[in-house]
């Protein structure tokens, strides 16, 4: 991330003799006076990129000069180029880096295949989003003579390719991860790789880590094997094509485009059966089923968005999530029995003081977390989340207990993961997009080269590497969720600056002492000021979390449904304004 103190991305303000720049986040600087011999060449309206020479003081406004001028604020893919320089996100390659990552040949040697198993002939597939192209992971399920499943679960070897100290491997620890940003990916890795050869692409020879699990009708695994290997997608299938093989009832009358997927069906179905006993369990030990909804914005081919709505997760997108938990909790296991060098994902339980909060939130809507920090569980957060499953509270619920709970990091030791219920849990299954994943990958490999026998001076220096990885890659993950969040919000508000003076139901989403912030079907959440929520005084009960009118008494708190009208959008400041609408008022409107 750019530096705090000294320099800012804004829009910069014309005034002929001086210029002054409207940072982005106002809430880290005040508007920045310009001199006009820093200027630069930043046009009225450019967004610009400004070096603080002078601080704020007795009153007066910062001073700056422009060092970048990115271009003007209309100009398509100028808003996405501006968080990125914001946030100082890599987005394009060293050259050196490149010329490594073509360096790479485009398809495996004899050589590399010797000592992996080949898994080439058997049926497997790929499930993810239309428009996947870094596919890390691929899936078969098979049911044995006992009656258990065998779930095989492959991951691209990637660190077969980004070996430790090359440029790959070094730019790699300084991304940390891939950020997704609605019109662009910048990945961890350059495309030849993480769309290519390492890539599982259907119909192409693979190296792989795959991991071998035998599981019992309750959802146990009961033996276990890590191996590398060789594999050959049989399909890449999308969540949305599994889902509706999943839906048929009648193998008669399918759609053309499911045709050719038919042999396969009860492939799915096997994996669907495994997937359900899998989350069950879950379930029982106090996994924490957030269902909040992800936002789907869709842009055209200028960046615009011209719809925003809820991408709609199905069984289907369960069958891989409950996969790779599973995978991820078996390594994460073995490994720490070995007590070898790890990267784990750790989530510890929340605060007391937080869980505190949480309940004069829940007290509006008759629930309430039992323990303390000591002796809490999973438990009394998942029993809530299933009471309210299908009720109108259930996203506001969910959210609450979300901004409860503490966020998740990589660390060298493990301590659990709070919102999985799991003693054991790493990333491992995403090596293409994720360091923590690409590091312990090749920890794994060494332990499988050498047969598990591994000298005490390997673990020592492993292990200062892990904890600087583990740290690094906690630091990049933040920076790259807040640019991907950065960018939805602009987006939703740039969606809103055409529905001004449009009237929504919504549910309140967050009571503060300034106003509400309500959120919208459509997920676009925008603030009611005070000002803007009636004709009267409201007072804020902090105890509770409400407001309460002076003289109506009207009470608004966390759920409630509420009618509001747009009243501003701003894409730069990336806000919503609301005005609350009376239905009297929304009668006038429609007559």
């Amino acid at each position: 991330m750019l530096n705090k103190v000294e320099t800012y991305v804004g829009t910069f303000k014309n005034s002929k003799s001086f210029g002054f720049v409207i940072p982005d986040n106002k809430k880290e600087c005040k508007d920045i006076f310009i001199s006009k011999k820093y200027f630069s060449g930043a046009k009225n309206n450019d967004k610009v990129v400004v070096q603080i020479t002078k601080q704020e003081q007795a009153g007066k406004k910062p001073e700056g000069k422009i060092i970048e001028v990115i271009g003007n604020i209309d100009e398509a893919g100028i808003d996405m180029l501006s968080i990125i320089k914001a946030y100082n996100l890599p987005y394009e390659f060293p050259k050196p880096v490149l010329e490594e990552a073509k360096s790479v040949a485009n398809e495996i040697e004899k050589n590399e295949i010797k000592d992996r198993k080949d898994f080439r002939k058997e049926i497997i597939f790929t499930i993810d989003g239309e428009d996947a192209k870094d596919l890390d992971d691929a899936v078969s399920v098979e049911k044995s003579k006992n009656g258990n499943y065998i779930l095989k679960v492959h991951i691209a070897d990637v660190s077969h390719y980004v070996k430790e100290g090359s440029l790959l491997d070094k730019e790699a620890t300084v991304r940390g991860t891939s950020v997704y940003m609605l019109d662009r990916v910048i990945p961890m890795l350059p495309k030849k790789l993480s769309n290519g050869i390492c890539s599982l692409n259907e119909g192409k020879d693979r190296l792989t880590l795959s991991v071998i699990m035998e599981i019992d009708e309750e959802g146990n695994v009961v033996s276990s094997d890590i191996t590398k290997g060789i594999i050959n997608v049989t399909k890449r299938m999308s969540y949305h094509i599994v889902q509706d093989l999943l839906d048929i009832e009648e193998t008669q009358n399918v759609r053309e485009d499911l045709k050719e997927y038919l042999p396969y069906i009860n492939n799915f179905k096997l994996m669907a059966e495994l997937a359900h006993i899998l989350e069950n369990k879950r379930k029982e030990q106090g996994y924490l089923d957030l269902d909040i909804p992800e936002s789907k914005i869709t842009l055209d081919k200028n960046g615009y968005p011209i719809d925003v709505g809820k991408y709609e997760i199905q069984f289907s997108n369960q069958i891989i999530e409950q996969f790779m938990l599973t995978t991820n909790e078996t390594v994460a296991e073995k490994f720490y029995w070995l007590e070898a060098p790890f990267i784990y994902r750790v989530h510890e339980s929340p605060d007391q003081e937080k869980i505190t909060e949480l309940n004069r939130y829940l007290y509006n809507f008759g629930y309430r977390i039992k323990g303390n920090k000591e002796n809490i569980h999973p438990k009394a957060f998942s029993s809530i989340l299933d009471s309210i499953k299908g009720k109108e509270e259930e996203k506001v619920i969910s959210n609450l207990i979300l901004r409860t709970l503490k966020v998740a990091r990589y660390e060298a030791q493990n301590k659990g993961h709070f919102g999985i219920a799991g003693k054991y849990y790493c990333h491992f299954t995403s090596p293409i997009r994720r360091y923590p994943d690409l590091y312990i990958h090749r920890i794994i490999s060494y332990y499988l080269e050498n047969n598990y026998q591994v000298e005490e001076e390997y673990k020592d220096r492993q292990n200062e590497l892990a904890v600087k990885y583990a740290e690094k890659s906690s630091e990049t993950e933040k920076i790259a969720q807040k640019a991907e969040r950065d960018s939805e919000d602009l987006k939703k508000a740039e969606y809103m600056q055409n529905k001004i003076g449009e009237i929504y139901t919504g549910i309140v989403s967050g009571v503060t002492n300034f106003g509400l912030f309500v959120e919208l079907e459509n997920t676009v959440e925008g603030l009611i000021r005070f000002e803007n929520l009636g004709n009267e005084y409201f007072e804020y009960d902090d105890v509770h979390k409400q407001l309460i009118g002076e003289h109506t008494k009207t009470v608004y708190k966390m759920g409630d449904k509420i009618k509001v009208q747009v009243i501003e959008a701003n894409k730069v400041l990336r806000k919503v304004a609301f005005a609350k609408i009376n239905e009297e008022e929304n009668d006038i409107k429609k007559a």
